[in-house]
């Protein structure tokens, strides 16, 4: 890895059975905003940072136009998801409302909701927690995983899971690491193979 290349994580394996979580959040009435690379940049820093701040480490994850998916693994005893999604979507909001206000973008009235008569709320993100469940099962984990990167090929977006820029795919695949992308906490394969499953995804 270059010197001009940002850090990486160190990949960590886990032992046992972990205890993951699969979050799904949508942007502000499903409006396809997270169609531009910059924007998407902005939201995997932010993730990035969150998941350090809240201690969670990603196991895989797909930006969609209109909706993130997620796979966390808490490294704590007292996991948070709501402080993790709360911080992620907090500051990826400030930093795209100072971008829609330096450009003057007509978007930014679009997002700008009236809560009541004496005040408005800028809206990058759909209010409440989103979709949450907790897997513990090999199989509930390889079924997630499959469906995070399956997302952008069921929607037509592209042929392959691998030619999703926004996804891990490629690094499951392929072990490609993007600077872009948000880094990665990836599971013992071992532990899977014990179970006879081989992670593949199209």
């Amino acid at each position: 890895m270059s010197a001009s290349q940002p850090h990486r994580k160190q990949i960590r394996y886990y032992e046992g059975v972990p205890h993951l979580h699969e979050l799904t959040f949508s942007t502000y009435r499903r409006i396809p905003l997270l169609t531009n690379d910059p924007w998407r940049r902005i939201l995997a820093k932010e993730l990035n940072a969150a998941c350090e701040a809240e201690q969670y480490g990603l196991v895989a994850f797909v930006f969609m136009p209109e909706h993130v998916h997620l796979l966390v693994l808490p490294q704590h005893d007292l996991p948070r998801v709501s402080q993790l999604l709360g911080r992620t979507k907090r500051q990826t909001s400030i930093e795209i409302k100072e971008i829609l206000v330096k450009h003057r973008s007509p978007l930014l009235k679009r997002l700008t909701v009236r809560e009541r008569p004496d005040r408005t709320c800028f809206r990058f993100w759909q209010e409440g927690p989103g979709f949450d469940r907790d897997l513990y099962s090999p199989k509930a984990i390889e079924a997630s995983i499959n469906y995070i990167h399956r997302n952008p090929v069921q929607r037509g977006l592209c042929r392959r899971a691998i030619d999703w820029k926004w996804s891990s795919a490629r690094y499951y695949v392929e072990g490609v690491e993007d600077p872009d992308l948000p880094r990665l906490t990836k599971l013992d394969p071992t532990w899977f193979r014990q179970f006879g499953i081989v992670m593949k995804f199209p």
